[in-house]
């Protein structure tokens, strides 16, 4: 009872998704844009990082009318809904996002978060949900996702740390990488799966490559993941 999860990043040749100093987190192509925005017409729900969306100034926009009639012939709702992650409800108010009221704006955060960084994201969002615990349960977000919006579709777009969690959780579906021809180095730049990761090689997930495409000098995978028993 949880919504079909892809995951969107595109990563430097050497696995980076953002320069170490996270001055530099936008490097695809426009091949690679359209691609993003054929993914989030496809999805009812867009859920990001709330480092991420501030690092990048990310509305999680539809992309314009050509994106809009692909979701009226996929028989989605006109625009997703947006889902702002953050557990310690921790998030500029000047953030770009909220400017954008185009679609509805949810928070998701933990059960510990401070109240006063509550009730200033309650003051933002359309609409908060608190994890029951301590920390944030992904699984249980989900789910509510799915019961209280009747989201059957979501788009997870990062960043490593929230991609990380999900993927501990066996709540990942599918995995989208656009391999870009640029090597960033640099032994703390971030990753598409930052975090907490995986101490044992077989507890680690195994996805199956589905689909792989060719653009100029980018690479296009598509990766099904498989539950872990």
């Amino acid at each position: 009872m949880r919504p079909w999860v892809r995951i969107n990043m595109a990563m430097s040749a050497d696995g980076k998704v953002a320069t170490a100093n996270r001055a530099v987190h936008t490097f695809g192509s426009p091949r690679d844009s359209r691609h993003l925005h054929e993914l989030r017409a496809l999805s009812d729900a867009i859920l990001c990082g709330a480092r991420t969306i501030e690092e990048t100034g990310a509305t999680l926009g539809n992309g314009g009318p050509t994106f809009d009639r692909m979701r009226i012939r996929a028989g989605k709702a006109p625009r997703p809904v947006r889902v702002v992650v953050s557990g310690s409800a921790s998030i500029s108010p000047d953030a770009p996002l909220w400017k954008d009221r185009s679609s509805p704006i949810i928070a998701w955060v933990s059960g510990n978060a401070p109240a006063a960084r509550r009730r200033l994201v309650a003051s933002l969002a359309d609409e908060v949900w608190t994890s029951p615990g301590p920390s944030l349960d992904v699984m249980a977000g989900l789910q509510w996702l799915a019961l209280r919006h009747g989201v059957q579709d979501a788009l997870l777009e990062g960043g490593g740390r929230l991609n990380d969690a999900f993927l501990r959780a066996g709540a990942v579906d599918e995995l989208h990488l656009t391999w870009c021809p640029v090597l960033m180095g640099g032994a703390h730049a971030p990753t598409p799966f930052d975090g907490i990761g995986f101490d044992r090689l077989q507890d680690a997930p195994r996805p199956r490559l589905q689909s792989i495409r060719r653009h100029a000098n980018e690479l296009y995978l598509v990766y099904r993941i498989q539950p872990r028993p």
